[in-house]
């Protein structure tokens, strides 16, 4: 049995506050994380009726604010990718929220020196050949690896940008699709004070939430739709936006009758990735400036990458990508292992002295958290279509939404929220075609 994910003992900075759920519901949305939430919100704001379960006993999802040491930390999502197609950007700005651009430059740190400014501009340089090869070569080839694009010109920098890239395509290249790989605009990021868990906490605020209510199963055989709750209880709606991810889709909801083979093959074809925080304490840490990403370059181990100073404070991410994971797992200790490995790759590089105020007060596992069973979905090759399939409806009566939905936002919360609202907007203009419940 995987080992408990450590986020589950902490608790969200944004204390819950709820509306009630209404008796007789219009729609039921399944999850109350980002695609959930906006759903919900977006639902009410059509003049409909709306149950909101949600298998957790708080809100978010895989976006997910605590307090560590009295400074909030997200343990999930952390950046608000995209700026000028991010929904949960420009709605930010509209609410006042506290949100600041994340910086361009970072730190490269080679063997156990810092990068020399010849360096840090040719590691630039190697990043920005690589974006524009594997985009050209992705409208132009047939699908296979993203791996197979990788520019061999591009020198000692090569593994680097493939980890680079593994790591927030959420698996190794060569398990990537090329034609999905130009679909996430990286420019342009945001931050927002106080986490971004928190941030859609809030958004959640008086919303008709139900937690720890986890769904057992959807049965259309009937009218509407049919709601078995875990627990043994039912709700009967004229509609369902499920917004469960996807890696739990596949395993632990039950569909009666079963799901088209269009769909059912859609979401079973879709891989899990892994993006885990190792969150470090670490304040004689040698990186200066708040929220500047780290490479590491050299030595035996090959760590995917680093965030530090977040917020101007003395954590740090640590990123754990696939391989990492699957090192740590090998060793069957828990999130202990993950220290482990973090404490030797920054020995390695920094020296045990450097270490001598290191504390690691959170290890995230959102591989090993039922209601995840990853950090989101990947698209394999092969697989590309899949993204659009999603969005048909079922029956005219079930809706799918989530970040593995979104061509242009995968992985984030902010492609999640996008997702929720359309399909919100779906949902309503199909009953409000069909006219109001019998009886209402």
């Amino acid at each position: 049995m995987p080992p408990s994910p450590e986020h589950v003992r902490f608790h969200p900075t944004v204390p819950p506050r709820f509306a009630p759920l209404p008796s007789a519901p219009d729609v039921a949305v399944i999850g109350a994380g980002a695609a959930g939430i906006a759903a919900a919100r977006r639902l009410i704001a059509r003049g409909l009726s709306v149950a909101v379960l949600e298998a957790r006993d708080r809100v978010g999802g895989r976006a997910f604010t605590t307090a560590l040491r009295g400074h909030p930390i997200d343990l999930g999502a952390h950046w608000l990718h995209a700026g000028p197609v991010n929904p949960l950007v420009a709605l930010g700005h509209a609410r006042g929220e506290p949100l600041r651009r994340a910086a361009q430059d970072g730190h490269l740190w080679v063997g156990r020196r810092r990068g020399r400014t010849a360096e840090q501009a040719a590691f630039g340089r190697a990043f920005d050949v690589a974006d524009r090869a594997m985009t050209l070569a992705a409208g132009l080839r047939e699908d296979g690896p993203a791996s197979s694009a990788v520019p061999p010109s591009l020198g000692p920098w090569r593994e680097r940008i493939s980890l680079v890239h593994a790591l927030v395509s959420g698996r190794p290249l060569q398990e990537v699709s090329l034609h999905d790989w130009p679909s996430l605009e990286y420019g342009d990021n945001f931050f927002v004070s106080g986490g971004y868990g928190a941030y859609l906490a809030r958004l959640a605020l008086d919303l008709p939430i139900r937690l720890s209510a986890p769904v057992a199963a959807l049965d259309t055989t009937g009218p509407g739709v049919a709601i078995r709750l875990d627990d043994g209880g039912t709700l009967g709606v004229r509609a369902v936006i499920v917004t469960v991810p996807i890696p739990v889709l596949q395993r632990s909801v039950r569909f009666e009758p079963p799901l088209p083979a269009r769909t059912r093959g859609a979401i079973d074809g879709f891989l899990s990735g892994t993006y885990e925080h190792v969150v470090l304490h670490w304040p004689s840490a040698p990186f200066c400036g708040r929220d500047r990403l780290a490479s590491i370059v050299g030595g035996r181990h090959k760590p995917p990458g680093m965030l530090t100073r977040i917020d101007g404070t003395p954590f740090h991410y640590f990123e754990i990508d696939t391989a990492f994971a699957r090192a740590a797992d090998a060793l069957r200790a828990g999130p202990d292992a993950e220290r482990r490995l973090a404490r030797a790759v920054l020995a390695e590089h920094f020296g045990h002295r450097a270490l001598r105020d290191l504390a690691i007060p959170a290890v995230t596992g959102w591989r090993h958290d039922p209601y995840a069973a990853g950090s989101w979905a990947v698209v394999p090759p092969g697989h590309a279509p899949a993204r659009a399939i999603l969005g048909e409806p079922v029956a005219d009566r079930i809706w799918f939404a989530g970040e593995a939905h979104s061509r242009q936002q995968w992985g984030t919360a902010g492609g999640a929220f996008e997702e929720g609202g359309r399909a919100a907007e779906a949902v309503a203009d199909h009953l409000s075609a069909r006219g109001p419940r019998a009886g209402a």
